[in-house]
C-alpha cells in the first residue's frame, strides 16, 4: 500500500528517470573514452619525444665521432713514434729507447704515387735487432679488420710462446685503415686510440685490452663498438679510466700519424708483418709460421 508521501512513479516519470540514468551512464563513457584517448596521445608523444631523443643522440655521437681531429697530438707513454706497441716476456711492454712526446701528422710527406709495397722497412722502424737480442716482430693490424684476428688467433699462441722464450719481441701497430668501413663512426681509429689510452696508463693491460677487442671484434660495415663500450672493456682488463682520454680524442692524431707512416711507407692492407725488417709475404711462403722459423733459423 502506497503512502502519500510515497507516491509511485507514472510511467512517463519512470521513462525520464531511466533517460536521465542512461544518459549519465553515456556521459561518463564519454569522458572515460576522452580521458583514455588523451592518455595515449600523450604516450605516443612520450613515446615519440624518446625516439627523437635516441636519433638525437645517436647523430650527436656521430657527428662528434666525425669532427676533425687535430694534426699534432702526445705521443703515449710506453708507444713508439710508429704507432707501435712492443710486447716481450709475460705481457711486458718494452718502451722505447728514445721516447717521442709529440707528433704532426701534416709532416708526413705523401709519394705522388701510393707505393704498392714497403721498400725500405728500416724508415718506419721494421729492421733486424742486433747479434743475441730478440728478433724483432711487427705486426701492422686494424682491429676492425677479420684478417688480423685471424692472424692473431692463428699465431698469437706462437708469438706469446716465442716472447716469454725471449726469442722475439712483438710490436703492435694498430692503423685507421678500416674507418671507412665502420658506417661513419672512424672504428678503425677509435679503437686503436682506446689502446693508445690504455698503454699510456696501464701498459701491463695493454695485451689483455687487445685481446678483448680481437675477442668481440665487431663486423666490417657496422658502426664498431661505441666509446662506453671500449672504456668498459679497458676497465675490464684491469687498466685505469680512459674515459676522458678517449671522449677527448687525446691519442687520435696519434693513430693518424701512424696510419700516414705506414702508408707514405707502402703498407697497404692489414695484416702487414715483418719479423727483423723482412716482410712476410703470404703469396711466396702461405704459413706465417714456416716464414718465421726460417727467419729465426738464420738469425746470429
Amino acid at each position: 500500500m502506497s503512502s502519500k508521501n510515497d507516491p509511485r512513479l507514472t510511467n512517463a516519470q519512470r521513462t525520464a528517470q531511466a533517460r536521465e540514468k542512461a544518459k549519465g551512464i553515456r556521459d561518463a563513457q564519454l569522458k572515460k573514452e576522452k580521458r583514455n584517448s588523451w592518455l595515449i596521445r600523450g604516450g605516443v608523444l612520450v613515446a615519440a619525444l624518446v625516439v627523437i631523443a635516441i636519433i638525437a643522440l645517436i647523430v650527436i655521437n656521430t657527428n662528434k665521432a666525425n669532427e676533425p681531429v687535430a694534426q699534432t697530438g702526445p705521443v703515449p707513454a710506453n708507444a713508439n713514434v710508429y704507432g707501435g706497441v712492443t710486447l716481450g716476456k709475460d705481457n711486458v711492454v718494452i718502451p722505447p729507447v728514445t721516447p717521442a712526446t709529440s707528433v704532426d701528422v701534416s709532416s708526413v710527406v705523401m709519394p705522388t704515387a701510393p707505393p704498392t709495397s714497403v721498400a725500405k722497412p728500416a724508415a718506419i722502424g721494421a729492421e733486424a735487432s742486433a747479434s743475441g737480442k730478440p728478433a724483432q716482430v711487427v705486426v701492422y693490424l686494424d682491429f676492425m679488420c677479420p684478417a688480423c684476428n685471424g692472424f692473431e688467433q692463428n699465431y698469437g699462441p706462437q708469438l706469446d710462446q716465442l716472447r716469454n722464450e725471449e726469442k722475439v719481441t712483438v710490436e703492435y701497430r694498430p692503423l685507421p685503415f678500416l674507418d671507412r668501413f665502420s658506417s661513419g663512426t672512424n672504428y678503425s681509429s677509435r679503437s686503436a686510440a682506446a689502446a693508445a689510452c690504455v698503454v699510456d696508463k696501464s701498459p701491463d693491460k695493454y695485451k689483455a685490452f687487445v685481446d678483448s677487442l680481437y675477442a668481440n671484434q665487431p663486423p666490417e660495415n657496422s658502426k664498431g663498438l661505441d666509446n662506453a663500450t671500449l672504456q668498459k672493456f679497458a676497465t675490464e682488463a684491469g687498466a685505469a679510466d680512459i674515459s676522458s682520454c678517449v671522449s677527448e680524442k687525446t691519442y687520435r692524431p696519434y693513430v693518424a700519424y701512424g696510419g700516414a707512416l705506414a702508408g707514405a711507407a707502402g703498407v697497404n692492407a692489414t695484416p702487414t708483418v715483418f719479423v727483423d725488417g723482412q716482410q712476410w709475404m703470404p703469396e711466396k711462403v702461405n704459413k706465417f709460421s714456416d716464414f718465421l722459423t726460417t727467419v729465426l733459423a738464420a738469425k746470429k
